[in-house]
């Protein structure tokens, strides 16, 4: 007599028979089983995992950790930011305190007694080595001075120690000049003899008549005063362009000094007007002593 069996599986157990039966196909392709139903090795349930999570928590660490590192970094470098930003600031800072030292000087132009070459509260630049190595004034060149011993009385007593701070800072340009400071045009130099008549005469130097309607501020006369004088050796005759409203050389002469501007009290050659920038402009060197040329002192030098 035969027995129906159900046919085995391959893996030995009954196969699933009526209409619960799953195909092969079924079976593989399906859902994996919930972790809560799989089984360990040893047939029994797989425990169920904390709700804590600690391999997460532990990984949140890490990440919260990485992110901390990396605010850090932020900052750094926001840090290293602001220093190169102040490292640039002072190389710049000092770059433009040595070129007022020594080379490029501002000044503001106080009066009009330089009109019409250069107007009242204009910006110029003195050229500070515009007589270094050797150089000397030349007749005509617009200087920038200080008066001290020569337009204005030496102070009384030693310098003190913030007269001496004050002195620095206007080297280096963090100062206001000051009223020690002048600005007035070349008219003799070292050797040079200069002579007025008065109203209605030129200039001579050396004896050469000096035509100085391209700088004279109209209806000014060359001078309205009569003078007779030789430059001594290292030291500068000037004038203002602007005679009738100008103090300089002439205004001095019976003082101690005589009025001559001493060669180290120099500052610099004025050569631009640079602001307002409606009267930016060179200052050049006039032809009106080209005739002069030759007849003495170191005018002839450039």
């Amino acid at each position: 007599m035969s027995t129906h069996e159900p046919p085995a599986d391959r893996d030995g157990s009954p196969a699933p028979t009526g209409a619960d039966s799953l195909s092969r196909s079924a079976v593989v392709s399906g859902p994996e089983p919930s972790p809560e139903r799989q089984a360990t090795p040893d047939g029994g349930p797989v425990p169920e995992q904390s709700e804590d999570k600690p391999e997460a928590a532990e990984k949140d660490g890490e990440d919260g950790e990485d992110g901390e590192s990396g605010g850090d970094g932020g900052s750094e470098l926001g840090r290293s930011r602001s220093r190169d930003l102040l490292l640039l600031v002072g190389i710049c800072l000092a770059a433009l305190l040595l070129v007022n030292a020594f080379v490029a000087r501002p000044f503001t132009v106080p009066s009009g007694s330089m009109e019409d070459a250069l107007q009242p509260g204009d910006r110029l630049i003195a050229d500070q080595l515009a007589y270094a190595f050797g150089g000397h004034p030349r007749r005509g060149d617009i200087v920038v001075f200080d008066g001290v011993g020569s337009f204005l009385p030496e102070p009384a007593g030693q310098p003190g120690f913030w007269d001496n701070v004050r002195s620095v800072g206007r080297d280096l340009g963090l100062v206001p000049a000051g009223n020690t400071v002048y600005v007035k045009r070349v008219i003799g130099v070292s050797g040079d003899r200069v002579r007025s008549t008065g109203p209605g005469a030129p200039l001579t130097v050396n004896g050469v008549p000096v035509d100085e309607t391209s700088y004279l501020a109209p209806g000014d006369q060359p001078s309205d005063v009569a003078f007779d004088v030789v430059v001594p050796p290292g030291e500068l005759f000037v004038l203002g362009d602007h005679r009738s409203a100008s103090r300089d050389s002439r205004d001095h002469l019976g003082e101690p000094g005589g009025g001559f501007v001493p060669e180290d009290k120099v500052i610099g050659r004025a050569d631009w007007v640079v602001y307002p920038f409606s009267r930016l402009t060179g200052l050049d060197r006039p032809s009106a002593f080209t005739a002069v040329t030759g007849t003495g002192g170191h005018g002839d030098q450039g």
